[in-house]
């Protein structure tokens, strides 16, 4: 089944299909269990570029990747299908005199095509395909401009090509979308923030771009379920490069993420978990009425990964307040962190164990 797939779907450690992707800080994406036991055995280079890595490389997921191998058909294109050239159907998009529905045929065959040919999506941007599919994008047919999308979230997969994206002038289009699109088109457009923003360089220039850091916390306020998912996750992705911190907390994205907590969705947990590593991001916390309260919540009902970023946040904002610590202690926290000293999960342990420090800490001065 895994030979169906693209190759970038695959870990350049095991050959397998990536059930958990992470970024190393190199760029580049492994599955964790790989990259783990890789760091666990003492190694600190990246395993394929082999530049040296931190003493405690950060594992940043890869949430645009693993959403689209969860999601990815697996059946692979008939071999008795004529197989298009992709030259002719990247002329259809360039032709003034193509009609619609040879553009949307043009499109979602480039789309099926990409999906599976790591290297046909090297060889469109070298034709000139993207100067073709971001005039698709502008487009005023919904149609038109979703399918141009999903092209080119295909063409973003490749490392190669995110830099070059960015510098055809993706980043503009992709921002007029998140803010005039359709629900599916606004979606796709943040699932492509989250794919170019792999590359460090690209989270600067993101994060730079005028509005777009103010259109996907726009997109948190007016979106949907699949639309707020994907802005947190693209945020959450440009906000790993600590100007895009301050950038997100000057458009207001702190209490909006706090408020999308408490209504139940958890990825904004781990954009708090990067916003409360600035000063700023403390201090906008520490404004919002009921914060501690829906931190303790993710606490008793969060998934792993959420827990460990809610223990993470409440840490860091009780370290430098002592009401927020009776605020956490009236809620209940120093239960339920006895009970997360038993997980098995190594880092709950730890994170639990720091916030306990804390709070004993701070309510001892008192």
């Amino acid at each position: 089944m895994a030979t169906q797939l693209p190759d970038d779907f695959k870990c350049p450690i095991s050959l397998e299909i990536m059930s958990d992707p992470v970024i190393l800080p190199s760029g580049h994406t492994f599955d964790r269990a790989s990259i783990q036991r890789w760091l666990d055995a003492g190694h600190r280079t990246c395993p394929i570029t082999k530049l040296p890595l931190p003493e405690h490389p950060c594992l940043i997921p890869n949430h645009a990747l693993r959403s689209l191998i969860s999601n990815y058909t697996l059946v692979a294109p008939s071999k008795s299908q004529p197989y298009p050239q992709p030259q002719t159907l990247i002329s259809a998009l360039t032709s003034p005199s193509s009609p619609l529905e040879t553009k949307l045929n043009s499109l979602a065959q480039l789309v099926r095509l990409t999906k599976h040919d790591s290297a046909l999506r090297r060889k469109l941007t070298e034709w000139g395909a993207a100067p073709a599919v971001l005039k698709c994008v502008d487009s005023d047919d919904s149609d038109l401009q979703e399918k141009a999308l999903s092209l080119l979230l295909n063409l973003s997969l490749d490392d190669d090509n995110k830099v070059g994206l960015v510098a055809e002038g993706a980043i503009n289009r992709v921002v007029m979308v998140l803010r005039l699109g359709s629900p599916d088109c606004r979606a796709i457009a943040a699932t492509i923030i989250t794919s170019l923003a792999v590359v460090e360089v690209n989270k600067a220039t993101i994060g730079a771009y005028p509005d777009a850091i103010q259109a996907l916390v726009w997109l948190l306020i007016s979106g949907k379920g699949r639309e707020k998912k994907e802005a947190a996750t693209a945020l959450y992705a440009i906000c790993s490069f600590a100007d895009n911190r301050r950038r997100a907390i000057d458009c207001g994205a702190v209490p909006i993420l706090i408020g999308l907590l408490d209504s139940g969705l958890e990825r904004p947990i781990e954009v708090l978990g990067l916003l409360v590593k600035c000063k700023e991001g403390k201090e906008e916390m520490m404004k919002v009425n009921g914060c501690v309260k829906v931190l303790v919540h993710v606490l008793r009902n969060g998934s792993s990964r959420g827990v460990q970023y809610g223990l993470f946040t409440l840490n860091c904002l009780c370290n430098c307040c002592k009401r927020l610590c009776f605020e956490a202690m009236n809620e209940g926290v120093l239960e339920i962190c006895m009970g997360l000293m038993e997980e098995e999960n190594e880092k709950i342990r730890r994170y639990t164990s720091s916030l306990v420090q804390t709070l004993r800490d701070n309510l001892a001065i008192v």
